[in-house]
């Protein structure tokens, strides 16, 4: 073999390298997002609205141990008022617990003390991969049975989620948790399809999903193609109140307005007129709490 073809052989054998590389890199990329402490969440909130309450507020922390023995970290915050009303607050991707308070004065007007947790990989959870609603809404299942034996007093018990937290409280649903409704707020129907959307309009091959799903599959052990929220819908009963921002370029409002056709239970949706991802309760605060007071008075 000449000099020329080894040197040739040598650089594609490492291109072939960097590619398997490259392609094994993808899911993590996808799952492992950089997150936020509860120090950086919580100033964000404070630079967005007024959080002087959770101050005030009768906090218990304690841990909850999720799915294959995966420990959260849960705190309650006791509404002052005397009630028998719970509601378990799911965050967003890269946020944590501290990401659900911009809900918390609203269900403590209407009634409820309020759970907030950190979703698996965030908060002070140790370190995990993002599986877009699959192995977190087996953990929200134990925290919502944990709920219920935890809290003796509890006549109702309900669910909200913000993006991959209403992605996570909508897959929940296929297990048929003993809960009386759910809150999704911006979620998507399927996660490939929000990453796809994503990639054409950044001008980058959305076939790179595809190949994320391949390799997540050996590497993780799941796949992209599987984080479809919408499938734990076809047999559901609980009622569920979707919102959305009407100006979201991230997860569609099409993403609800699927899921609020395929639920078989009690549904309804409302888009929220100048808001964009996750910031429906910031842009219109009133008109939140009064669908959301409506939805549970029906």
């Amino acid at each position: 073999m000449s000099k020329t073809k080894s040197i040739i052989l040598i650089v594609l054998a490492v291109l072939l390298l960097l590619l398997l590389a490259f392609a094994f890199w993808l899911p993590s990329f996808f799952m492992t997002g950089e997150r936020q402490t509860l120090e950086e969440a919580f100033a964000w909130q404070s630079a967005h609205y007024d959080t002087s309450f959770y101050e005030d507020l009768r906090k218990t922390d304690y841990t909850v141990t999720g799915y294959d023995g995966y420990v959260l970290h849960v705190e309650l915050l006791e509404n002052p008022k005397p009630t028998t009303q719970y509601v378990i607050l799911s965050h967003g991707y890269t946020d944590n617990r501290m990401g659900s308070l911009k809900y918390v004065p609203m269900y403590l007007e209407l009634g409820f003390h309020c759970v907030i947790y950190d979703l698996r990989g965030h908060g002070e959870n140790e370190t995990a991969i993002t599986t877009y609603g699959q192995r977190e809404s087996v953990d929200l299942n134990a925290l919502i049975a944990d709920t219920r034996s935890r809290y003796e007093d509890l006549t109702v018990l309900g669910l909200h989620g913000e993006s991959l937290g209403a992605a996570t409280t909508l897959t929940a649903l296929r297990e048929r948790p003993e809960v009386d409704f759910a809150v999704a707020d911006c979620g998507f129907s399927d996660i490939e399809g929000v990453l796809k959307e994503a990639y054409r309009r950044a001008h980058v091959p959305p076939f790179l999903v595809d190949v994320a799903d391949v390799t997540g599959r050996l590497r993780y052990h799941c796949a992209l193609k599987d984080m479809r929220p919408i499938d734990a819908l076809d047999d559901n009963t609980v009622p569920i109140l979707f919102l959305h921002g009407a100006e979201d370029d991230f997860i569609l409002p099409q993403n609800s307005e699927a899921m609020a056709q395929r639920t078989k239970g009690r549904s309804e949706l409302h888009l929220i007129p100048g808001a964009g991802h996750a910031e429906s309760i910031l842009v219109a605060p009133e008109a939140y709490r009064d669908y959301v007071a409506a939805f549970l008075a029906g």
